[in-house]
């Protein structure tokens, strides 16, 4: 990801995520450290005609990593590319030395707990009233030891 990728996040962040969408300021202040050394990774997806379908963030401080943020739009979901971001992220998470990957999803949005855990993420709480100001709670989920090797459910249509 780059500045000149913040305006259509933007546009996909606030059709996804309406209640609770980050600020441009946000994005700049991310990019601002998306650097050779730095601590952050963003990366976004783009469809054949150059638009951007998705995009996902990394923080990498020591040995502890934290999925920023993971979004794919609505015409390209359940196609693949949410774990097509996630690997991205997991496999930068281990490149920089990070021994566990922490994430914060929504309680009520199930289909991106299963992505979570075909990657080996397990519960390790809740953030009470986190996603504000819709007051809904996150499930913090953790992977250890992160590797670029999801662990594919046969059950799962998407990967058998």
């Amino acid at each position: 990801m780059r500045w000149w990728d913040i305006e259509p996040v933007m546009a996909l962040e606030l059709r996804l995520f309406p209640e609770d969408a980050w600020s441009p300021a946000m994005y700049w202040s991310e990019l601002a450290d998306a650097h050779p050394g730095g601590t952050r990774h963003y990366t976004v997806a783009t469809a054949a005609d150059g638009s951007v379908v998705g995009y996902a963030g990394l923080m990498a401080v020591g040995v502890e990593g934290d999925v920023q943020t993971i979004a794919v739009a609505p015409g390209h979901q359940g196609a693949g590319l949410g774990a097509v971001l996630l690997t991205d992220l997991v496999e930068e998470s281990a490149r920089r030395g990070c021994t566990e990957l922490l994430l914060e999803v929504r309680v009520d949005n199930l289909r991106a707990q299963r992505l979570y855990e075909r990657f080996g993420f397990q519960p390790v709480g809740v953030r009470r009233g986190y996603y504000q100001p819709a007051n809904v709670d996150a499930l913090v989920m953790r992977l250890d030891h992160p590797s670029h090797e999801p662990k594919h459910d046969s059950k799962d249509p998407d990967h058998g």
